[in-house]
């Protein structure tokens, strides 16, 4: 759990010593410029961009009952971002394992990838599927209504 905020953690921290020096030299309002980027990056690249994570097992479980893709990720990866980003509102309707989370997860990443923890990993009716155009993920969704 802790991995997954080390990035965030990291840039508040870089953020706050640069922007302590810039105050230091009189240059308060490019201070809070700059500690206002670094909050924003950090915001991104946390866990909290991303629908709450579920276990490997109940996203299997749910997906098998309602037919929804699952979504392995972990926080840090810009193509998991782009996924989300990119499906908007949508990706609330899917199912996300997160593989730092959840080693049943990273498991099964990892035998899909040839024992490498590529994400995002969507795994759509059994079949894991690398990295995948969002669009696509998106018909798939579409589809299982």
């Amino acid at each position: 759990m802790m991995r997954a905020w080390t990035l965030p953690m990291l840039l508040v921290s870089c953020g706050s010593v640069v922007a302590t020096g810039l105050v230091s030299r009189g240059s308060s309002g490019a201070a809070a410029a700059l500690l206002l980027v670094f909050v924003l990056l950090a915001g991104v690249n946390s866990p909290l961009v991303f629908p709450r994570p579920i276990s490997a097992p109940e996203a299997r479980r749910r997906s098998a009952v309602d037919g929804r893709p699952v979504v392995f990720w972990r926080p840090g990866c810009t193509y998991c971002l782009r996924l989300r980003i990119r499906l908007g509102r949508s990706a609330r309707r899917l199912h996300w394992v997160d593989i730092w989370r959840d080693p049943a997860g990273a498991v099964a990443v990892r035998a899909a990838n040839d024992g490498n923890e590529t994400v995002p990993t969507v795994v759509v009716a059994g079949r894991p599927h690398v990295n995948p155009d969002p669009v696509w993920v998106r018909e798939q969704l579409s589809s299982s209504e």
